[in-house]
């Protein structure tokens, strides 16, 4: 729940910048990648944990995610990626070659989306003379069939994205967009792969805005903030037993500790209604149980209700998705 309320989140706050600066937002189910899984403490949790963001994205590394979902979830492919380099196949070839190295990654993909991380040594230089002299023209021939994606993956966020957009600008040239804002070339885009999570995400986009620049150019990689830095705490999220029968009578149960009011726990049985366009926890009985929106899907080891992914993201998905959808189809 805590993975999939935070992708969730997150596609809200990259939905809204690319409905203020983007032609579409057509490419929003792919701008938030999955770079977990190394970085979980087991496959276990890389699956659960990555299954619950692609509930709201399309894009995902996390293997682990995918079989889960195939198993678990009706879903024979949950999620899609790209070939994309990683620091040591391009530190091997040493500092003095590390043009060599991006133009092996042209050579091995010749056609298709393919991302290079690019600061091994020096992102900006990497921008300027590698990818926007040397290489220039093979990227632009390349663009005929492929996108290059260039990786930043050090640095702060905000400060790296937008040097490297005003570098690969002024290499390659942009173009104004219907919404007054510049796009790179389409054959070439950046994706942030490192210190992407909900309170950072909103800033770069917020500060592409500000410098004029479209949220299409960007896609974003998360680790560790997506899977690994999340616990029952970040969310206050817990199950706790609010109802009990104690000879033949149902007694409330919960917590009230006077040091910690916000660890007061829900009383009796609960319903959760919907109360002029709000989600409401009715407490201690009080609820109407013909209202209440929860169903039962799980009872004594049994699953009564089998969810496909595919339910499951269509009433997961975000307000502005929904009304974007309609407007195309009316």
């Amino acid at each position: 729940m805590t993975v999939a309320t935070s992708s969730r989140a997150q596609k809200e706050v990259i939905a809204r910048y690319l409905g203020e600066t983007a032609d579409n937002i057509d490419s929003l189910p792919f701008k938030l990648h999955d770079f977990g899984f190394r970085g979980v403490s087991s496959v276990e949790t890389a699956g659960i944990g990555g299954c619950a963001h692609l509930t709201s994205f399309l894009g995902s590394d996390t293997v682990a995610a995918i079989t889960l979902a195939r198993k678990y979830y009706n879903c024979p492919m949950a999620a899609y990626s790209i070939p994309a380099s990683e620091h040591s196949t391009i530190i091997t070839w040493g500092k003095n070659d590390e043009v060599e190295a991006y133009r092996n990654i042209l050579t091995q993909f010749p056609t298709g989306l393919v991302a290079c991380v690019s600061d091994s040594f020096d992102i900006f230089n990497a921008c300027e003379n590698h990818w926007g002299e040397e290489l220039r023209d093979a990227v632009i021939a390349r663009g005929r069939d492929g996108i290059l994606v260039v990786r930043p993956d050090s640095g702060d966020p905000v400060t790296v994205v937008l040097k490297v957009l005003e570098i690969l600008g002024a290499k390659y040239g942009t173009v104004t967009n219907s919404k007054g804002y510049k796009q790179l070339p389409p054959y070439l885009r950046v994706i942030q792969g490192d210190g992407i999570s909900h309170e950072t995400i909103g800033d770069v986009l917020e500060a592409m805005k500000v410098a004029n620049w479209s949220a299409e150019n960007v896609a974003f990689g998360e680790g560790g903030s997506l899977l690994q830095k999340v616990h029952r705490d970040t969310q206050k999220c817990a199950f706790k037993v609010s109802s009990a029968e104690v000879a033949g009578v149902l007694v409330n149960v919960y917590k009230e500790p006077i040091t910690d009011k916000g660890k007061i726990s829900k009383k009796g049985r609960l319903t959760l209604e919907l109360q002029n366009g709000q989600y409401v926890t009715v407490q201690e009985g009080q609820g109407d149980a013909s209202k209440d929106i929860l169903q039962t899907v799980f009872e004594d080891g049994r699953l009564l209700i089998d969810h496909s992914l595919d339910e499951i993201r269509a009433r997961a998905e975000i307000d502005l998705v929904k009304e974007y959808k309609q407007r195309k189809t009316s």
